[in-house]
């Protein structure tokens, strides 16, 4: 069957993923899920506004449409034919944050993101309460936190979901989760298919007023899962031209850290990933529980419901990107046109020429807070002392250092507990740039990163992938053993080996930067 006549016959997958600055669609064969059928895209920004992270849920259903539409586009594009069938859809999206709805379906307060760090006093009281660490970004948290704080909303609370789960409900009318983006609302069980029962009594014993908090939770599904089809007025929402009927299938939704283990086929025991976009998360399967708690480590679950350890950065790449976007202006100011991507490939490839600790120069990227880094508000700063070497290639090398110096902190609180690890894999557009981000980070980790030719999908083709195992694949068969020998069989690894000089460089740096951070916090103390 060729791709024109299996498209025509509905035999593909379609992932969807709101990602922090894109929405992404992608849509892939469903027997071939690696191969890319089509892809569409909508480029989009949070707002901060009373002091918090938001985005406007009418940009969620504008972005929505926009992004599908742009996919349909390509579909014609390229093979000719309107995209009037689809196997299999699933909707990922950025983690944690708080949308609550009353009864009648109505968004009590704006969406508050992952990215909101006023959450501290509930996250360390629960915390204490779960004895176990409850970030500041999870759902619970920005729940309880309402509650502290006497918002009149919080008593008309109905249910309360994420952004996946509210664009899968609002297509669907079905209020479930996947099992990985559930447990970044509330702590799942050991068996990492429904929340923790005990702690929901805890929870409910704090605040003996409210409904209780399974009531107000999606139901917890895993991958593989029927999580509904599409409904009549989902149909219209996502495709006004009425082109694409209801009745479609829907995997489980899920949350953009499970669809970037599954991008990076990393979902079994010793195996790990690590995503780079607007924020920086690695996630490592766990063979055996952790010895105790730790502030620098969530625990979570892959879409399959098995235990994950997560180190979460709430910054990314974007104090880089606002670099090149600098570099950008500068040559249209001396009269040369530059795509951002290629500005972004000279950026890293000038990088490499710098000195292995970046000569001295110190970097942070934090543009919201920290909590890793103990960080209430973010400040990104650029700091050399009069004898640092302070060139292009090193300034460059120092930002791509701050992109992943949060992130070692806690990858060295994972060392120290004895994780082991089989092999790391990398993804995001970050690496599209061959060799440069990966090698980088390989010193941060001090171990082998591993690159796959469809790292640059990233999360949308993981969520595609979901889709396509939802719709082809008996229950019998595995979620780690349907990617390793139905996706990524033939997938080409480019793997980048720490090199020794590196590793030392960012050691050095990475002294620098922990003791830099008192510079840090007087910043946000003081500007």
């Amino acid at each position: 069957m060729t791709e024109r006549e299996r498209i025509r016959a509905g035999d593909t997958a379609l992932g969807i993923e709101f990602g922090s600055t894109r929405i992404k669609a992608c849509l892939v064969d469903a027997q071939n899920p690696e191969k890319v059928l089509a892809v569409g895209s909508h480029s989009w920004e949070n707002a901060f506004v009373d002091r918090l992270w938001t985005y406007a849920l009418e940009d969620v259903w504008a972005g929505l449409r926009s992004a599908y539409a742009d996919l349909v586009a390509d579909v014609k594009q390229r093979y000719g034919v309107a995209l009037e069938k689809v196997g299999c859809i699933g909707i990922s999206a950025m983690m944690h944050g708080y949308l609550a709805f009353d009864d009648a379906g109505e968004l009590l307060v704006p969406f508050r993101t992952w990215r909101n760090t006023n959450t501290g006093p509930a996250a360390a009281e629960l915390s204490a309460l779960f004895e176990l660490n409850i970030p500041v970004r999870w759902s619970i948290a920005h729940y309880r936190q309402a509650m502290l704080d006497d918002e009149r909303h919080v008593a008309h609370i109905a249910r309360l979901t994420t952004l996946a789960g509210c664009v899968h409900e609002a297509l669907t009318g079905r209020h479930v989760l996947g099992a990985g983006d559930a447990s970044g609302m509330f702590p799942l069980n050991s068996s990492g298919l429904a929340y923790d029962e005990e702690l929901m009594r805890r929870f409910d014993d704090l605040a003996p007023g409210a409904a209780p908090i399974a009531r107000l939770l999606p139901e917890v599904l895993v991958a593989g899962q029927d999580a509904g089809e599409l409904t009549p007025a989902g149909a219209a929402l996502l495709d006004p031209t009425g082109t694409l009927p209801p009745g479609i299938p829907f995997c489980p939704p899920e949350g953009d850290a499970g669809t970037g283990m599954v991008a990076t086929d990393a979902v079994a025991p010793r195996t790990g990933n690590v995503s780079v976009g607007t924020s920086v998360f690695a996630m490592v399967v766990l063979e055996r529980p952790l010895t105790r708690s730790h502030p620098e480590l969530d625990l979570v679950a892959t879409p399959a419901g098995d235990p994950v350890a997560m180190v979460h950065c709430n910054n990314g790449a974007s104090e880089l990107a606002a670099w090149v976007g600098m570099f950008v202006r500068f040559a249209e100011a001396a009269g040369m046109r530059l795509d951002p991507d290629v500005v972004f490939d000279v950026v890293l490839r000038e990088a490499v020429s710098g000195d292995p600790d970046a000569g001295g120069l110190l970097s942070y990227n934090h543009l919201a807070g920290e909590p890793i880094a103990g960080l209430p508000e973010g400040r990104p700063l650029f700091v050399r002392a009069p004898d640092s070497s302070f060139t292009l290639a090193n300034a460059m090398r120092s930002q791509v250092y701050g992109v992943y110096g949060t992130l070692a902190l806690g990858m060295r609180v994972l060392d120290e507990e004895g994780v082991r690890l089989e092999r790391m894999m990398a993804h995001g557009g970050m690496f599209r740039t061959a060799g440069v981000a990966q090698r980088f980070l390989a010193a941060a980790l001090d171990a082998p990163v591993a690159v796959a030719d469809t790292a640059a999908e990233g999360g949308a083709w993981g969520m595609a992938v979901l889709a396509a195992y939802r719709a082809t694949q008996p229950a019998e068969t595995s979620l780690p053993d349907y990617l390793s020998s139905r996706v990524f069989a033939d997938t080409t690894l480019h793997v980048a080996d720490p090199s020794p000089d590196d590793v030392a460089g960012f050691s050095a740096y990475l002294e620098r930067y922990r003791a830099g951070l008192a510079v840090e916090e007087a910043a946000v103390a003081l500007l």
